[in-house]
């Protein structure tokens, strides 16, 4: 008997970015504005070494290197050593990267048009694969779960960390490891008029897992996902992720989003501005540049770094955030408490319990010691009691996206309350399925 993974955690997070190696120096980043030489590029060989990288593309390696990170966080991976102490086969990734590799690609392409295929390199071919990132993570690390690469534009990243979420929600892998990375070279910069300073070089990375399985192996968890929205306009993905205006800890805004004097949102965004005025504002990309398909899963770092802060009893940075317009005044009424529950990152319905119980106690029960033989909270009537609901004011929320794209996608992310009682009573059978 097993039962599903109950919500979806982040037990793990990595960073490969320049002058910043843990979410709170990110945090603090953004908040204060960065004065002197610009830091040095981050240096993929001191964590990975360079054997075996000589021709892998500057973006898989930083990808392998924020990813390393993350499993190693999540005590997925020893201190020494880069295979997962888990079976592989639980274990899925998902990166996501515009640009990543845009250069291997256009100069491929041009050396097949100015010259023959013949004059291609066998070693650096492989490079110009889309989901080469991806790959090359899961073949370092024996990752043998499904294997996904987005390029979705400027939401790429929050989808990456919604499908890494549903992975695990609907019973394919009992965690994943979600990637996003950037980085800039001349065909990058000629792309998007851009100068390097301007955009990002550097990958964030998480471990997202289902509780229950985190529980088993006794992983902490930094944080737990609520609920996903992907809407035509941020004002309207806002709402559906807080409705009746409640106001949130703080707003991870999307890139380089401004707001006028008359409480319109320019850049970004158009319109009334969807959070109030007194909720700290962070832009990431004001600390690490422009960063297209990265950005999602960074603002999920930097907002994890708050958390942590808030759940410490101190500010999440020095004073509020770089846009914040004045102290936080958000009340404790019903406006501030959403009933999360046990949605899994917002994945779940009525008619999608049964697919998200579904049984992977077998996928290499012996290398997971209780992993799936105990009790999740909320199991049902006579259950131990689910999670406490999380006022707003105790959430981030993080957005990206362009309204003049039609997409804007939104993701909430809260601290882990205590889960469980310590003794929780046996959930009952009809609550439970068999494993296959």
């Amino acid at each position: 008997m097993t039962r599903g993974p109950g919500e979806v955690v982040v037990t793990g997070v990595g960073l490969a970015l320049p002058g910043a190696d843990t979410p709170d120096a990110l945090l603090r980043r953004t908040a204060c504005a960065v004065t002197g030489p610009a830091a040095e590029p981050f240096d993929t060989a001191a964590r990975i070494g360079r054997r075996g990288h000589r021709y892998k593309d500057r973006a898989t390696r930083l990808a392998l290197c924020a990813a390393l990170d993350a499993l190693r966080d999540a005590r997925l991976i020893p201190s020494d050593g880069e295979e997962v102490t888990v079976p592989g086969d639980t274990v899925g990734v998902v990166a996501s990267s515009n640009l990543g590799n845009l250069d291997t690609a256009c100069l491929t392409a041009a050396a097949i048009a100015e010259r023959s295929a013949v004059d291609l390199s066998p070693m650096s071919l492989p490079n110009a694969s889309s989901n080469v990132i991806a790959s090359w993570v899961a073949i370092r690390h024996g990752l043998r779960g499904p294997n996904l690469m987005l390029c979705n534009g400027a939401t790429s990243g929050l989808d990456a960390v919604h499908w890494g979420a549903a992975l695990v929600a609907a019973g394919r892998v009992r965690r994943a490891v979600v990637i996003g990375v950037e980085t800039h070279n001349a065909v990058v910069e000629d792309l998007l008029g851009r100068s390097a300073d301007e955009l990002l070089d550097g990958a964030a990375a998480l471990v997202v897992e289902g509780a229950r399985w985190a529980e088993g192996r006794g992983a902490r968890a930094a944080a737990t996902l609520g609920r996903y929205q992907r809407r035509a306009g941020l004002s309207g993905c806002v709402e559906a992720l807080l409705p009746g205006g409640a106001a949130p800890g703080v707003w991870f805004t999307p890139e380089r989003y401004a707001e006028g004097p008359a409480g319109t949102g320019t850049g970004a965004g158009t319109g009334a501005v969807p959070v109030p005025e007194a909720v700290p504002r962070y832009d990431v990309t004001s600390a690490v540049g422009r960063a297209s398909g990265a950005l999602g899963v960074l603002q999920c770092v930097a907002a994890i770094g708050w958390l942590a802060r808030a759940e410490a009893g101190t500010d999440a940075a020095p004073g509020a955030g770089p846009q914040a317009a004045g102290p936080r005044a958000v009340g404790s009424e019903a406006a501030g408490l959403r009933a999360v529950g046990s949605e899994a990152a917002g994945l779940r319905d009525a008619g999608s319990e049964a697919a998200e119980r579904r049984a992977v106690g077998s996928e290499g029960a012996g290398s997971e010691a209780g992993a799936g033989s105990g009790t999740a909270c909320a199991a049902g009537p006579g259950a131990a009691p689910g999670p406490v609901p999380v006022p707003a004011s105790r959430q981030a929320l993080i957005t990206s996206g362009d309204d003049t794209a039609d997409a804007v996608a939104g993701l909430l992310l809260r601290p882990t309350p205590d889960r469980c009682h310590p003794h929780p009573p046996r959930a009952p059978l009809i609550s439970m399925e068999c494993s296959r």
